[in-house]
């Protein structure tokens, strides 16, 4: 069993490190908001005060946070900040959905010796909690081996590519997420508009190309509730990074743009908290309930 700090206990980090606690690893945990570690605090799990306190002397390092703002505050920022924890021989992943630019800098600040892997998760929460997220890993073959044991605790491992590919990957998923459940809503919003009833609709668009997303958000579309499961800020966010990938490498996403423009819509709406599904009540004008 390893010593691993993990840094980051949201929605999605907070059962990723209890899987990882109930592995059996030595688990040193921190959190901006302290009480979200009381929970893992009481099954065994040391509270750090800082970043630099969870890794010093860890074996692994695993940051799980929202944006690449919050990734480089973590990490980078101040005298107690992860870089400053970490030296030859210890190993930091970054589980978070950052895009390969932000990853790649961050890793360019850790002394020589600190191997780097990007390993983004796709996923819920209760595939976090289940140990069944899909883990795209980019790394050397000889850091992804290092890293596999810990990471298969979480879900299932996939090495896409060299540093990088991981976090690169993930922007990749993400896009086919966020077109999906628009391509979802705007069928609605024509069928609905030439006078279908959704039921017969969401049963057509359950036999089509975008099955699975129907599937996964029936009910909350049925129902126009919206319990969050993967926070529609963070899928918006997610786009706002495709985008900016896509124009360092000189591509143009028509699709990807006009799924984050209804994203941005519905946070306008006040949906921002609310699942990413909720999107589709924007699109067809109805009011999201949580």
């Amino acid at each position: 069993m390893a010593k691993i700090a993990f840094l980051g206990l949201g929605q999605m980090g907070a059962p990723m490190a209890a899987r990882l606690l109930q592995a059996g690893h030595e688990l040193t945990v921190w959190n901006r908001t302290p009480d979200r570690a009381k929970p893992l605090a009481a099954g065994g799990a040391t509270v750090a005060k800082s970043p630099a306190e969870a890794g010093a002397g860890a074996a692994f390092a695993i940051t799980m946070v929202a944006t690449p703002e919050a990734l480089t505050d973590v990490v980078l920022s101040g005298e107690q900040s992860l870089v400053r924890a970490l030296g030859p021989g210890q190993v930091y992943i970054d589980m978070s959905t950052v895009g390969p630019h932000t990853i790649r800098s961050i890793a360019a600040q850790f002394p020589r010796g600190v191997a780097v892997v990007d390993a983004p998760v796709r996923g819920s929460v209760s595939q976090a909690a289940e140990g069944r997220l899909e883990i795209f890993v980019g790394a050397s073959d000889e850091d992804f081996e290092r890293a596999r044991p810990i990471l298969e605790s979480l879900g299932s491992v996939g090495h896409v590519g060299g540093f990088g590919a991981g976090a690169a990957m993930k922007l990749v998923a993400n896009l086919v997420l966020g077109a999906s459940i628009a391509a979802v809503g705007e069928a609605l919003a024509l069928g609905e508009g030439l006078g279908l009833g959704r039921t017969p609709l969401l049963n057509m668009l359950e036999g089509s190309q975008l099955s699975p997303v129907v599937r996964a958000k029936r009910s909350n579309i049925e129902s126009d509730h919206y319990p969050p499961n993967f926070k529609l800020r963070h899928a918006a966010k997610d786009l706002r990074l495709v985008i900016e990938a896509a124009s360092a490498v000189d591509r143009d996403l028509k699709v990807s743009a006009a799924a984050r423009a209804w994203l941005d819509a519905a946070i306008e709406r006040g949906a921002a908290d609310l699942d990413y599904s909720a999107v589709v009540a924007t699109i067809v004008g109805e009011e999201p309930k949580s």
